[in-house]
């Protein structure tokens, strides 16, 4: 059984958007997978009163051409909105499907990472690299105002999904605010694999490894990039900036190629229980000088990550003070299609502290003026020279 952390809510790889970062996740973090098996009340929730609020729509609505798939939906919707959890959610069966495509990096739309905010318009944070959305200049820190003719201010992630996605190779024409400009383009869609891990070598012989999502299949994606890269590094850096989370035995993984033993992280039940998480596989990657970069959008099971190898005092972490999301949710399929994206676990690191709410603390504490001055991997002969965050981690490396 997998869990998935959460990093706002979903990763929403809307349109392609590859859920990175707290964008197109909406939470900052990616939804837990565990199949629900079975189910344990501890409780009595009275549902007279809401029978009877059926039975009088049903009975008395104006309109008596109800839609009671959507009354069922908005039933449920309810119930969870009821939990105020921003990470807790109801998917309808197309959104629930849209997000396990999102689980697996694949799905048909344009290829953009979006952040989003209350009232504010989705901002992208990124492209995936060959996707439509590069191909068309899009470029981060630019707002989708809207999509068609539908204005995206104050949409969920989910929403914006919807409208932006689509089968491959129709069209969707976006309006971008970029500053003072405001500009339409119209993009065909495609179909998106969005990368786990991508690296390159920089500077005196360091690998750097760029974590972008922890997807099914970052273990594998992860210790490739080390096979090949570790051979003559002299240090490595890994950097989890914008990383909304994901599978959290992802993340397990990720540390034990860092940590030869020990405890990874640790999930706390409702009841008490605690679940020990311990270090496993082959260490790859045990000796080599590490530094972490981490930012505001490092979330769930990124912050495992950074937060473990920083207890672990196997890596110090420069940039900002991270997400802070302490929790791990759980799928809960229903009959029909539709998703319970439950909260059921709280995950605590190997020294038993929680970062919810609070988020880690950086060892060298570095602030970056833009998104667009991240050092790209997949264009790396434009340097890092703009790159405050990833220079002060080299230095913290070439001090030893």
């Amino acid at each position: 059984m997998k869990l998935r952390d959460v990093f706002w809510g979903v990763a929403v790889l809307v349109v392609a958007v590859l859920a990175f970062g707290s964008g197109v996740y909406t939470d900052q973090a990616f939804p837990d997978v565990m199949p629900y098996v079975t189910h344990h009340s501890a409780g009595h929730v009275d549902t007279t009163e809401l029978q009877q609020a059926i039975r009088v729509i049903q009975a008395d609505y104006v309109d008596g051409n109800l839609d009671t798939t959507k009354l069922s939906h908005g039933t449920v919707q309810g119930l969870i909105a009821s939990l105020n959890d921003p990470f807790s959610a109801y998917y309808d069966p197309a959104a629930y499907k849209r997000l396990q495509d999102v689980y697996t990096g694949r799905y048909s739309g344009i290829g953009i990472y979006l952040s989003f905010t209350t009232n504010g318009y989705p901002t992208i944070t990124g492209t995936v690299p060959g996707s439509p959305a590069a191909a068309a200049g899009l470029q981060g820190g630019d707002q989708i105002v809207k999509v068609g003719d539908k204005d995206l201010k104050g949409l969920t992630s989910d929403q914006a999904s919807t409208l932006i996605q689509g089968p491959n190779g129709s069209k969707v024409t976006l309006t971008i605010q970029r500053g003072a400009q405001t500009f339409s383009v119209t993009i065909t869609r495609a179909e998106i694999q969005v990368p786990s891990v991508r690296s390159t070598v920089i500077a005196d012989h360091i690998l750097y490894v760029r974590l972008y999502q922890f997807t099914t299949t970052t273990t594998d994606e992860f210790h490739a990039a080390l096979t090949s890269g570790l051979p003559g590094a002299k240090g490595m850096v890994l950097d989890l900036r914008e990383d909304p989370g994901g599978f959290i035995d992802q993340a397990d993984h990720v540390i034990s190629e860092f940590v030869s033993s020990g405890e990874t992280f640790e999930l706390h039940d409702r009841f008490g229980t605690v679940d020990k998480h311990m270090v496993s596989g082959e260490h790859l990657a045990a000796s080599i000088p590490l530094v972490v970069l981490v930012d505001a959008n490092s979330a769930s099971a990124a912050e495992i990550v950074g937060g473990s190898l920083q207890v672990h005092h196997r890596a110090k972490l420069v940039g900002t003070v991270t997400f802070g999301k302490g929790s791990v949710q759980q799928d809960f399929p229903l009959n029909d299609g539709a998703d319970i994206h439950l909260t059921v676990k709280r995950w605590y690191l190997p020294n038993g502290v929680t970062i919810d709410h609070k988020g880690l603390t950086p060892d060298v504490t570095v602030p970056l003026a833009s998104t667009n001055d991240q050092f790209d991997v997949q264009q790396p002969v434009n340097g890092y020279a703009k790159d405050a965050q990833l220079n002060s981690a080299l230095s913290v490396l070439a001090a030893g």
